[in-house]
């Protein structure tokens, strides 16, 4: 796993146990959860003298994702709604008789899974936008967290955009979902999802099609996916998982080494050329498995 960079002041993660391994550990479960999903919330939370008023880090988006604590010896993860999320691959290994929460232990000189484990956070963060099953009762309980940023329902019938204007759309596979997210992107973005699209389409005929943690995919049939786009509040975000290896390298940087992003503001001029050529390599190299 690949050191992440140190934590920003506003995190301030080294309080608790100066530069120890667990601080190291919080610091790189920190770094993948923010690179799983770039808008969540980070906050510190129950300031009290046993844990040195220093408090515990908490992440959310839409609700409570997961909560990081440090103990003499093991670093634990635990996630807020984390017997409702997939595990695969085993990542949760303590906490497991609830009927809510999930945690992860992670003691000295072990490492998790990177990929895994944002596909954990991805989850969680998807399990906190589906709608309640009972919200009048869950409305009656819980009181508002106005720090959140919560999901903005359209009129009847629309999709609901969460945070910076992303549509929640179910996962699924084919063309519907990805059609279906592409017509609740709001405003000039529906378009650049559109061109996006019928480009990816006419440059790989046989592309796959899916929607998953509220993003379309495109991939090729046994190779795994290549490309994907993610609206925020002032651009769409498209991630080439296999980036590192198009020529010339799009412009921005990820914290994974083999990813690499391109913003498109309301502004830019697609250059389409450069776009149809990025999609041919992307799509003749090994995608990216989740």
């Amino acid at each position: 796993m690949k050191k992440a960079a140190p934590p920003t002041k506003k995190s301030g993660l080294k309080k608790a146990h100066g530069g120890d391994w667990r601080s190291e550990t919080l610091t790189r479960m920190r770094a993948l959860i923010l690179e799983a999903d770039p808008e969540m919330i980070e906050e510190r939370k129950w300031r009290k003298a046993s844990n040195a008023m220093a408090g515990v880090p908490v992440w959310s988006h839409n609700g409570i994702v997961c909560t990081g604590e440090t103990y003499a010896k093991v670093v634990k993860l635990t996630f807020a709604q984390g017997a409702g999320i997939p595990d695969p691959s085993g990542l949760f290994n303590s906490s497991l008789e609830g009927n809510t929460r999930r945690a992860i232990d992670i003691r000295e000189g072990e490492t998790v899974d990177a990929r895994a484990f944002k596909a954990l956070v991805q989850a969680a963060v998807a399990r906190n936008a589906a709608p309640a099953k009972s919200p009048a009762k869950a409305s009656a309980k819980a009181k508002p967290n106005m720090k959140s940023i919560k999901a903005r329902k359209t009129k009847k019938g629309a999709a609901v955009l969460l945070s910076g204007g992303n549509p929640q759309i179910a996962k699924g596979d084919g063309d519907a979902p990805v059609r279906a997210y592409i017509a609740a992107m709001p405003g000039w973005k529906r378009d650049v999802g559109r061109r996006l699209d019928a480009l990816i389409v006419r440059n790989v005929p046989n592309v796959r099609k899916a929607v998953k943690w509220n993003s379309p995919f495109y991939g090729v049939e046994g190779q795994g996916w290549f490309l994907s786009f993610h609206v925020f509040a002032r651009y769409v975000k498209l991630a080439f998982f296999r980036g590192m290896s198009l020529r010339p390298l799009p412009p921005g940087v990820s914290k994974d080494k083999n990813v690499r992003y391109l913003d498109i503001h309301e502004d830019d001029q697609l250059d389409e050329a450069q776009m149809a050529s990025w999609v041919k390599q992307a799509a003749g190299l090994p995608g990216w498995t989740p």
